[in-house]
């Protein structure tokens, strides 16, 4: 399924990375480098507490009204507060929620360009203002990538951009963010990394520049994952979940994500279950569904995982199943209150997702998501 290696692809990520413990001071030294005054922090309730570990100087505004799965009306009023801020630099400061807002909020302001005329590629007309992305959870893989994902209320779908603008200038992982992530958290995040990668290991447009960082992805989940929930203060375990988390974010760009991820966003959109643990619950029976398609692939991911490789349907999910179960994971729809009459619906827009289930290994009707569904229930 790889394609060749030939094949053009074209790798994008931050000009300046700073990976490990210790490097959050590499934030204000940027800030000083560039001659920067005026900065936006955007951030969730939790991280805005906690703020003054980047240690900013200038002139800091902070927007701290982030929401889990951030909305239309959620980045309105980001970019009112971007538009009095007049901030020179945007800082991403949380999890895959506030560095999609911050890119949108390094761009959109004063551009006269809507949310809605940007949705899709390459419509956004420049970016505005610098942007530093900083995860405090090792998951989304936000801060190396080009896209941003809001849900729109009024159709419960979430709008794709994707924009070069909207790169960050210099992304800063500091493993030492996430020491205080719960493991109920860490589990999620921790899943949906390893998604990222097998996703884009698994896709259609997979290819060798990019399954290194996918395998090493899920590897490194494999030795790390279990290790970060069971000893939240386990620095090691925490630098190989922020290193997996950004591995997935350098496989998002160029492959992007399959039907593991349209068959989870419904679970958020219409039922507000975390986009970390609706993707644990579904990531089981996606991997399952696509072995007979991508045989060897499958073995290998099972592999990095520690678990028996197999590529027999029933087997892989029967692994994949009880190794988010051990993780803590819920792996039970039912368990978040969504009501089987909905499971259809919900089937229906995940099948009209185009984007993603184009690249899935293996061509997926809306009565096999559906399956999918009432397996999960």
């Amino acid at each position: 399924m790889t394609l060749g290696l030939s094949t053009p692809i074209e790798l994008v990520r931050p000009p300046r990375i700073a990976f490990g413990s210790g490097t959050l001071p590499a934030v204000q030294r940027w800030l000083d480098e560039k001659g920067y005054r005026r900065v936006l922090v955007v951030a969730d309730a939790f991280n805005a507490t906690r703020v003054d570990l980047l240690d900013l100087t200038g002139e800091v505004t902070v927007f701290a009204e982030v929401k889990p799965e951030p909305d239309l009306p959620n980045l309105e009023a980001l970019i009112a507060r971007a538009e009095q801020a007049k901030a020179e630099v945007v800082i991403g400061f949380g999890g895959g929620s506030a560095m999609d807002l911050a890119k949108l909020a390094a761009v959109l302001p004063g551009s006269g360009q809507t949310l809605h005329d940007v949705v899709g590629p390459e419509k956004v007309a420049a970016k505005r203002a610098a942007l530093i992305q900083v995860p405090t959870t090792a998951g989304t893989g936000s801060e190396a990538g080009t896209r941003s994902l809001v849900t729109d209320p009024a159709t419960q779908n979430k709008l794709a951009v994707q924009s070069l603008h909207m790169l960050a200038d210099l992304a800063v992982i500091d493993p030492d963010l996430t020491l205080t992530v719960p493991p109920a958290v860490t589990a999620a995040t921790g899943v949906d990394a390893l998604a990222h990668c097998v996703e884009a290991f698994t896709s259609r447009k997979a290819h060798p520049a990019i399954d290194l960082y996918a395998l090493e992805g899920a590897r490194l989940t494999g030795r790390y994952l279990a290790r970060a929930i069971a000893d939240g203060s386990d620095r090691e375990a925490r630098a190989g979940m922020a290193l997996a988390s950004l591995y997935g974010g350098f496989c998002l760009g160029p492959v992007n994500t399959t039907a593991g991820h349209a068959v989870a966003y419904p679970l958020g959109t219409r039922h507000h279950i975390a986009h970390g643990a609706a993707n644990a619950l579904i990531f089981p029976h996606v991997l399952a569904f696509n072995a007979p398609a991508v045989a060897e692939k499958t073995m290998l991911v099972l592999e990095a995982l520690g678990l028996p490789p197999s590529s027999d349907p029933a087997a892989v999910l029967d692994a994949a199943h009880g190794w988010c179960r051990g993780l803590g994971c819920e792996m039970a729809l039912s368990a978040y209150k969504v009501p089987e009459d909905d499971l259809p619906v919900m089937a229906a827009e995940a099948h009209a997702i185009r984007r993603l289930l184009d690249n899935n290994p293996r061509n997926i009707s809306r009565e096999e998501i559906l399956a999918i569904y009432r397996a999960a229930l």
